[in-house]
């Protein structure tokens, strides 16, 4: 029999438990869904000036809701661009940017660490549902998968859709051949890459031809999960595509202009589409905001099955703007005021800016690189950043301040390029030059000693941990 004050205690603690849950939602937060492609250029949407792809639903978006043309990602490859999002910190800050491998890989040790706090993580301190699904990338031994990183579900593949290559005997060819002579013969079984349900692996190989729309009937059953509980949640949807390999679904294949790239980035548009209508129609458009950007540029090494930056320098791997800066877009009718934002915004900004519409204090025990962009969201006011530092590896390449960016060392995405130092460094004003053509270092020495001073406060609190990418498993069997 049961003491009764034991069980009185019992009952007023799970009393209290209850409605301390209860105080900490903020019933006027909104909903977020954070939309992630990979590999996408600054040039692939139609409304960033694409002339032979067509994303109506994206457009739209754009039109309700706020285009930005100048929004950055943390890095320019796959690993450390997401740990920047999930963080709100610059990669270098917890190990994940790396001298010797740039991005996770199968035989891998190592994954997000468990100090870090992860943009989920701080939501659930405001009672929100948190849900993952797609390309993960930060780990994917158990430690580091999503579900131990603050969300309460998973569903995707956890790393990039190029790995675990089964070799073919009628393909036996490099590795860039594959994307620039084979694209269009690769089949989804060429790839023994893992579909996860939470932490059990429920796929493999995972059939890629479906996963854009697999992933979206999973972010809908989401959004009627949360429209019939009432609880607040976030859902981020990080797609493995239009990364390579190409794959896209029979009924969408061969409707773009643009070949089987375009198919793929089409297919993306139609499944956002699905995602909107499923808002309006479950009523909830009006609390939740959508986010919809890309972790890197394109990979101008895989020709035809990559993307395009548009007019700016380079693409995926380098630290030009065709590398960082992204095609981006804010939707959000109960929120977000439309208009078209010149100003600069980074996907580190996220954890701030969600943080506090969700009404939860950052936290003061660590750096963060994150600003609020609440006033321009909301108002189209003026926002705090002007400033961006541009790391590869684990060395500072560049730094924009304002209108200006100085490039300190230069090197091309992918391949045999040239590591150059500049001293001076190039200047270019991206505003007038956003495609970085015209050095004007020597018109402008008063703004490379503003940068020199910004560069001096911005490295007196940076430390930087461990390489956790560095280390690979020998014992490791592909296939």
């Amino acid at each position: 029999m049961i003491n009764k004050k034991l069980f009185f205690f019992l009952m007023l603690f799970s009393t209290f438990s209850t409605n301390s849950l209860a105080q900490n939602i903020n019933q006027n937060a909104p909903n977020f869904i954070v939309i992630f492609a990979d590999d996408l250029g600054y040039g692939d949407l139609s409304s960033f000036g694409h002339p032979s792809i067509h994303t109506p639903h994206l457009d739209q978006m754009a039109i309700e809701g706020q285009q930005w043309t100048n929004f950055y990602v943390g890095a320019s490859v796959c690993t450390p661009s997401r740990a920047a999002l999930i963080t709100g910190r610059l990669p270098v800050r917890n190990g994940l940017m790396s001298n010797k491998s740039r991005v996770f890989f199968p035989d891998s040790k190592n994954g997000i660490p468990a100090s870090e706090i992860t943009i989920a993580e701080q939501l659930k301190k405001a009672g929100y549902a948190t849900h993952m699904i797609g390309k993960w990338h930060l780990g994917h031994r158990e430690a580091y998968l999503p579900t131990n990183h603050g969300f309460d579900s998973y569903f995707g593949i956890p790393y990039s859709n190029d790995m675990d290559y089964v070799v073919r005997e009628d393909l036996k060819s490099t590795y860039w051949d594959l994307w620039k002579v084979h694209y269009e013969k690769l089949k989804t079984e060429d790839f023994n890459v893992p579909l996860l349900r939470d932490k059990e692996i429920i796929e493999r190989p995972a059939n890629q031809y479906t996963i854009v729309n697999r992933y979206t009937d999973e972010a809908i059953k989401i959004i009627e999960q949360h429209q019939t509980d009432g609880q607040p949640f976030f859902l981020y949807l990080a797609h493995n595509l239009p990364h390579v390999p190409l794959f896209v679904s029979e009924q969408n294949k061969g409707k773009s202009k643009n070949g089987l790239y375009g198919d793929v980035v089409e297919e993306i548009d139609l499944n956002i589409g699905r995602i909107i209508s499923a808002l309006k129609e479950k009523q909830m458009h009006k609390n939740t905001i959508v986010v919809f950007t890309s972790d890197n540029g394109p990979w101008l090494q895989t020709d035809l099955s990559g993307g395009t930056a548009g007019m700016l320098r380079d693409g995926k791997g380098s630290t030009f703007e065709g590398g960082v800066r992204e095609p981006t877009i804010f939707w959000g009718p109960g929120h977000v005021q439309p208009g078209r934002i010149n100003q600069i915004g980074s996907t580190m900004d996220l954890f701030a800016t969600f943080s506090a519409m969700a009404g939860v204090a950052l936290p003061e025990d660590r750096v963060l690189d994150s600003y609020d962009l609440t006033p321009v969201l909301m108002k189209r006011q003026k926002g705090e950043r002007n400033k961006l530092f541009y790391y590869r590896e684990r060395e500072l390449y560049a730094v924009r301040l304002g209108a200006f960016k100085a490039h300190f060392i230069t090197k091309g995405g992918y391949g045999d390029f040239p590591r150059t130092l500049h001293n001076p460094p190039l200047l270019y004003n991206l505003d007038e030059d956003p495609a970085e053509r015209f050095n004007i270092a020597q018109l402008h020495p008063e703004i490379l000693r503003e940068i020199k001073v910004a560069v001096d406060e911005h490295q007196k609190n940076m430390s930087m941990p461990k390489d956790l990418l560095a280390e690979r498993d020998p014992k490791y069997i592909r296939n």
